[in-house]
């Protein structure tokens, strides 16, 4: 089996209340200039997440300095920890470092003026190269109905209905957080098989991301869709986000963190390695095994090269 995905433990309250003051602040700034750049909440939240473990790192074994002055050798002893004691994979070091490297570029570009001497240091020390630690986890249609059945059985409607909208349009995790409820209308059902959304949703692309329509098969998606609609209005839940997540009392839409932890708790339930991207692997195949053609599937979902629906297919 490959590797575990290996979730944020490492930034709790109780560490990051003692956490310099300073570095808290620059990174409010930075997450301030990101948003003026009107970068995705999903990208911002992601430098938040990463550069948040790199204080409270800084905190634990490296007297808590300002960020500024951390030198070459500061970022060496960074990785070294992040490789050895956390044992995190090369990619995702390579992302974490890339995180205080972006947060760098801020304050050498932007804050010049207060720090006339500083620069970008992160990227002198060579990053771990890179190499496969996962592998690849093929659903089956015996897992997945067994996951959707256990949830269902247990009234976990929302967490069902988001399982579903994953098998049934092969969306990545980010994307699946924007898709609206009003796009499962019954006007939005095309051919009828497909929701169609009635406008573009931000997908994974070069630059700031492409935007493509997503479409959602209407017989594997709806069952499941009904049911957190019924419970929801019970809740009290009003809105146009699909999914929610109740905190201190209060329900707020859901984000990253939230569907990081069904999917640990999926792992738990099929005592498999369960990520939101293997569906996307099952969705593929299962488009293949209904003998639909190979460009009719890259245009669902919203691939520019055929070439991809022979890689997503576990078909052999």
């Amino acid at each position: 089996m490959g590797r575990k995905t290996k979730q944020n433990t490492i930034v709790t309250p109780e560490l990051w209340d003692k956490v310099l003051d300073k570095n808290k602040e620059l990174l409010d700034e930075f997450l301030d200039y990101c948003r003026g750049k009107n970068m995705s909440p999903t990208s911002i939240s992601g430098y938040c997440n990463d550069i948040e473990i790199c204080w409270v790192w800084n905190l634990q074994h490296n007297k808590n300095k300002f960020y500024i002055d951390f030198n070459k050798k500061d970022i060496l002893k960074y990785q070294n920890w992040l490789i050895s004691t956390q044992q995190l994979s090369s990619n995702r070091v390579r992302r974490l470092k890339s995180s205080i490297s972006s947060l760098s570029n801020y304050i050498e570009t932007i804050l010049d003026d207060e720090y006339p001497d500083y620069r970008n240091i992160v990227n002198k020390i060579p990053a771990p190269p890179k190499q496969d630690v996962r592998e690849k986890t093929v659903l089956t249609d015996e897992q997945v109905d067994q996951l959707l059945d256990y949830l269902v059985k247990n009234e976990k409607y929302q967490q069902a209905c988001a399982v579903a909208l994953a098998v049934a349009s092969g969306s990545r995790k980010s994307e699946l957080l924007r898709f609206k409820v009003s796009h499962f209308a019954d006007e939005n059902i095309k051919y009828g098989a497909l929701y169609k959304t009635p406008e573009k949703i931000k997908t994974k692309g070069r630059g700031n991301g492409k935007f493509i329509h997503r479409y959602v098969l209407v017989k594997t998606f709806k069952p499941y869709f009904d049911l957190w609609m019924k419970q929801r209005k019970e809740l009290g839940i009003e809105g146009e986000e699909l999914f929610w997540n109740r905190r201190n009392g209060v329900w707020k839409p859901g984000d990253i963190s939230l569907l990081n932890s069904w999917a640990m708790t999926f792992s738990k339930i099929l005592g498999i390695d369960w990520y939101w991207h293997c569906n996307r692997n099952y969705f593929t195949t299962s488009l293949c095994r209904a003998n639909i053609p190979a460009d009719v599937i890259k245009d669902i979902i919203g691939w520019d090269s055929v070439n991809m629906v022979s890689l997503y297919s576990s078909i052999e």
